[in-house]
């Protein structure tokens, strides 16, 4: 497991059976961009993976 995966199990764990929208989503990343301005490129670079998901056959 890498150390990435732990968090992604932790949100799993915790809000794994949560529904949002992905306007929710969005304005989460925003505000924790805003909050670590060192992490802006990565989870802009994130946001427009999801955006664009369903273009290359991914789930």
């Amino acid at each position: 497991m890498y150390f990435t995966d732990r968090g992604i199990e932790e949100l799993d764990e915790r809000r794994g059976e949560e529904q949002v929208t992905l306007g929710w989503l969005a304005a989460r990343l925003q505000f924790f961009a805003d909050l670590h301005p060192e992490f802006g490129v990565p989870v802009g670079r994130l946001a427009t993976w999801l955006a664009h998901s369903d273009e290359d056959g991914e789930p």
